[in-house]
């Protein structure tokens, strides 16, 4: 079970940092730009230690598939992004391929 739980705080760290780099609308904010670098490096910490325990392809796969998912609705409901059928479609996908994995 922390293997899980590394992963779900990568996940999150890496949204952090994404959405940090939004936020630093190109390093010319200092605060989000700093973050950034902080989120990430955590980000991998906690990706590392949970490949520990769990299969490399899975881990990698979920971690950037829920994070895709996770920044898409960010952008969605905090920068007003549009959502078009082919995005929801593909994120449909992308949840799919994770669950597949996960299963697999």
């Amino acid at each position: 079970m922390p293997a899980v739980l590394y992963l779900m705080f990568a996940i999150l760290l890496e949204v952090a940092g994404t959405t940090s780099m939004k936020l630093s609308d190109g390093f010319t904010i200092l605060l989000p730009s700093v973050f950034i670098f902080i989120f990430y490096f955590f980000s991998f910490i906690f990706l590392t230690l949970s490949l520990r325990r769990l299969e490399l392809s899975t881990a990698y796969a979920v971690w950037s598939g829920l994070g895709t998912l996770l920044i898409a609705l960010i952008g969605m409901l905090s920068f007003q992004e549009p959502m078009t059928v082919i995005k929801a479609f593909s994120l449909g996908l992308v949840i799919i391929g994770v669950v597949g994995l996960r299963l697999g």
